[in-house]
């Protein structure tokens, strides 16, 4: 096989998880793997830990993704790796992982923004997006709302103030002593309670635009585990306050995003992040999507979290554009800092 096949390494450490994947022509999965890090045993993740298990499982789990793909690392035509945002000591594992390897190949190495590749992922299993189309990115560190017209071609509707929508879960679920992450747990039990059962305020869904704010929600959660008996608690109080916080997220994202849809006249909804797991998320919006006659674009769950395949795919779309190796390429551990255009916000 030669470099005709247009072979791209992905490679993802923005985290805590260590991804790498091989992707042909653009949109060919070749081979993908995910090692997942358990910090349940710190009730959330640990920085310092995270970079350290980058450090020993990326050079294992390159060599056996490329030997799944059945691909020799001098086919290999570019390497697209992570450079933000995220953590930056995992990041920095990542980017210098990728520097050396790809000079040692003599090919190019393609910085990616993973909330840019969150925006296109749906494409790795559903095709092209049609345009334009509204990207919700929901994780436990970003809540993005995005007009997408194509590969570099986007502008900012709105973000979090303060906490992600996937953070406050992990913070909830915590204070209600179901462990980390928080997301499936709470996901699981919010149907064996009451939506109703607190008044959880849905925040700055008075007001116009497109930006959110969970820190509020967190604290009415708070104050209602400060009033009633435990911990431990109660298995019903802890059901009514995952379904009634769930609801009153869900109510605000679905909110925000269709505000979006129907501003815009977006012609689908490409939804990213772990949160986009959610299942009571996921059933509001095709609801919403069907009555409007927009095409709803879900990856996958292992393609909804951090992952190599997504980061593959843009930076092969990057190299046809164009893109060539940046010896000066570094981490960045925000958004703002990454270099992702952004205009009109």
């Amino acid at each position: 096989m030669t470099g005709a096949a247009r072979l791209v390494l992905g490679i993802e450490t923005s985290c805590d998880d260590t991804s790498v994947a091989v992707l042909e022509q653009g949109s060919i999965l070749r081979a993908h793997r995910i090692a997942a890090q358990d910090h349940r045993l710190y009730g959330g993740m640990v920085p310092g830990l995270a970079s350290r298990a980058h450090l020993e499982l990326l050079p294992r789990l390159v060599e056996r993704v490329l030997h799944e793909a059945r691909v020799g690392p001098r086919e290999l035509a570019a390497i697209a790796v992570t450079r933000a945002p995220g953590l930056v000591g995992s990041l920095v594992v990542g980017v210098a992982f990728a520097k050396a390897y790809g000079f040692g190949l003599g090919i190019p190495v393609i910085g990616v923004n993973h909330i840019e590749a969150h925006l296109h992922s749906a494409s790795l299993e559903h095709g092209d997006t049609p345009w334009p189309a509204v990207a919700l990115i929901v994780s436990g560190g970003h809540t993005e709302l995005v007009e997408v017209h194509g590969v570099g071609e986007y502008r900012w509707l709105g973000s979090t103030r303060d906490d992600a929508a996937g953070e406050a879960y992990d913070k909830v679920a915590k204070l209600l002593g179901l462990g980390f992450p928080g997301g499936p747990e709470i996901d699981r039990l919010a149907p064996l309670g009451r939506a109703d059962a607190f008044d959880f305020p849905r925040p700055m869904l008075d007001r116009p635009g497109y930006d959110f704010s969970f820190s509020g929600l967190k604290t009415a959660v708070v104050n209602a585990a400060e009033a009633a008996p435990g911990p431990p608690f109660a298995p019903a109080f802890v059901q009514d306050v995952a379904a009634s916080f769930q609801a009153a997220v869900v109510d605000t994202l679905v909110a925000k995003t269709l505000r979006a849809l129907d501003a815009t006249g977006a012609r689908a909804l490409n939804l990213g992040g772990g949160v986009a797991c959610n299942g009571e998320l996921r059933r509001r919006l095709a609801i919403e999507c069907e009555r409007r006659q927009v095409t709803l674009r879900i990856p996958s769950p292992r393609l909804c979290a951090d992952n190599a395949a997504m980061i593959a795919q843009l930076g092969a779309w990057l190299l046809e554009r164009g893109a060539v190796a940046d010896p000066e390429l570094d981490a960045a551990a925000s958004l703002e800092a990454s270099g992702l255009p952004m205009q009109g916000e």
